[in-house]
């Protein structure tokens, strides 16, 4: 009895905390400590970081090589002008620029813009879906991320200890037709961006190049750290994702953008995407992509960022039905054990950022 009992007691321990009633509620949402890890602070003014400080929440502001955002230095200068005035709340992603790719120095004056952004107190790289989806080199091919050029600026990164993360392809629905598509914003993001719509260009590599690449590059890259960005544009099948985890044991995945294709596979299966999420809580950071334009109407985008916030806390906190613009029908929130939201919202995020944010 004695042997059954030190068996059955641990497993009975491990399923009372992934199943156990404890979970915040709504009036929780400002007591507790919150970190967005993937938005883009694109104005000088200061609201983004006003709300953040009055929603409890700190930043990760992403810089990236998107032609609907600032030039990259503009968006580096408003991201250190952001961390130097409140580093406790403020902290930011560089990225480098392809210009030059086929000159000789490439490389030297990436790496030369890198340690700038570094000596900056950058605490990560994105690498933007330009590579694999748009960046041609002088030949009209398209560069992968597994190109052997970027194999210098990867081991550099993981020199100077700092995160690489990685936005390759796009979700599935981008290589469905429209009414196809799963969730409402892949239909309207693909619809005014035709450029990106992969199912009206088969001339391009397919989803499956895409990841393949990109778990290439990894396999070069053992040791890095690893984000992928928008759930590793796995954000279709959390059974899919689970695989990338296990086979990546240094990645780790954010949920930028993606919210509503987990909450569509809630909608469809409540269970397993809950299980998914306890099971691998300690691989997970909240994010939003939340975007805070040059010209935005302040009022206007703290109240988009606020009501997004306190969507995204209701799916996971509680047990509510709910709906949102992403999807037609209505679905129940996860109700997630509170340590396993207390590591999605700021513990990973501190574990891949220990130099993120100051005290």
């Amino acid at each position: 009895m004695k042997r059954i009992a030190e068996i059955i007691l641990p497993v009975f321990v491990i399923f009372l905390a992934a199943c156990g009633d404890s979970h915040f509620t709504m009036e929780d949402f400002s007591r507790i400590e919150k970190i967005d890890a993937h938005v883009h602070i694109n104005s000088a003014t200061p609201a983004f970081v006003d709300l953040a400080q009055a929603d409890n929440f700190k930043l990760l502001t992403v810089n990236v090589d998107y032609p609907d955002f600032p030039p990259v230095a503009e968006q580096q200068r408003l991201a250190i002008l952001h961390r130097q005035a409140l580093p406790s709340r403020v902290a930011f992603a560089a990225t480098f620029l392809l210009q030059g790719w086929d000159e000789s120095g490439w490389e030297e004056k990436t790496l030369r813009d890198l340690d700038e952004a570094i000596a900056n107190n950058a605490v990560a790289v994105k690498v933007w879906k330009n590579i694999g989806m748009d960046f041609r080199d002088k030949n009209s091919a398209l560069v992968m991320i597994d190109n052997p050029r970027f194999e210098p600026i990867f081991r550099h990164l993981q020199q100077k200890n700092l995160v690489i993360i990685g936005h390759q392809g796009e979700p599935k629905n981008c290589w469905l037709p429209i009414d196809s598509m799963t969730v409402n914003n892949d239909k309207g993001y693909f619809k005014e961006h035709p450029q990106y719509h992969m199912y009206l260009h088969p001339e391009f590599p397919s989803y499956e190049d895409q990841m393949n690449a990109r778990d290439r590059m990894l396999e070069k890259n053992k040791d890095a750290k690893f984000i992928g960005a928008h759930l590793a544009s796995l954000e279709w099948s959390v059974d899919e994702l689970g695989k990338f985890l296990e086979r990546f044991p240094n990645a780790v995945v954010d949920m930028a953008a993606r919210m509503g294709q987990v909450q569509y596979q809630s909608s469809q299966d409540r269970e397993k995407v809950r299980s998914f999420l306890i099971k691998y809580q300690d691989r997970i950071l909240y994010a939003t992509d939340l975007t805070q334009a040059p010209n935005a109407d302040a009022e206007a985008f703290k109240k988009e960022a606020h009501d997004k916030w306190l969507a995204d806390w209701k799916y996971l906190n509680t047990d509510s039905i709910m709906t949102v613009p992403q999807l037609d029908n209505s679905f129940q929130g996860l109700a997630l054990p509170k340590k396993v939201v207390e590591k999605i919202y700021r513990f990973n995020a501190e574990k891949t950022f220990p130099s993120g944010w100051k005290k």
